[in-house]
This record gives structure tokens, sequence and C-alpha cells, in this order.
């Protein structure tokens, strides 16, 4: 997955192989702008205000991005980088984590960590899981 900025900030950092970092704090507000997600859902009247009834209505989405694979693409992305927005600011404990890859997921405080991008591309692409009960499992104590 290509995230300029995430580009960028990695080539500043020199991770040990196979640990985790966490994400700086200017990035992780950047996860969350989704442009085309958001664009998406304003075009049919639904604001992604970053709480879980925003998810409930992203599942009720008629899904017309799947006859273009660039948009497949970079939607899955954005469904998953909001789906991760959501959790880290309402789940107690929850964090943005960028493994050494580049790959940006959410960890909970129990420690299990969500690829919350492949999460987004699987919903894309065939609208399951739905973000909505990815997020229910994710709050789970």
């Amino acid at each position: 997955m290509e995230i300029p900025f995430m580009d960028k900030w990695r080539k500043w950092q020199t991770p040990a192989r196979g640990v985790s970092v966490m994400a700086p704090e200017g990035a992780i507000d950047l996860l969350g702008e989704c442009d085309l997600l958001r664009a998406q859902a304003s075009a049919v009247g639904i604001e992604l205000d970053d709480t879980v009834a925003s998810l409930e209505r992203l599942d009720q989405l008629l899904p017309r991005w799947r006859d273009d694979p660039d948009a497949l693409s970079w939607l899955g992305n954005d469904a998953g980088l909001y789906l991760g927005t959501v959790i880290v600011r309402t789940v107690p404990g929850a964090a943005w984590q960028v493994w050494p890859n580049g790959q940006p997921v959410v960890r909970l405080a129990s420690g299990r960590e969500i690829n919350v991008v492949a999460n987004g591309h699987d919903w894309a692409e065939s609208g399951t899981p739905e973000l909505s009960q990815l997020y229910l499992e994710a709050s789970e104590r």
C-alpha cells in the first residue's frame, strides 16, 4: 500500500526488523482523511463523523466502485483507514502502529493488532465483513 506521507516518514525511521513502531502524531491525523471514501459517502448524503453510526451507514452504500479496479483499491485503503480512525478515537487503549513495512494497523489495549487496511479491502471488494461488525469485535473487551 502506498501512502505518500508514510513513505517519507519511513525513510527517516530505522526500526528493528519484526517490531512495530508508533505512528507519529501528524500521521495519525492524516490517516483519517480518507478523501475518496468521504467523497463517495458525501455524494449520497452520508456524513463521516468518526462514529460507529457512520460505519453502519457506510455498510449500506451501494458498491458502485466495484467496476473500477483503481477506485476499488483506493476505496479499500480509505475504508480501512477510516475504520481504524473510528476505533482509535472511540475504543479506550486503541492506538495506531506502523509495521516496519509501512502497514498501519490498530493495536488494542489487549495487545491484539487489527490490520484495518486488509479489512477495508475485503469490505470494498465483497461487503463483508461489515465495517460496523469489525468495530464491534474491536470494542469488545
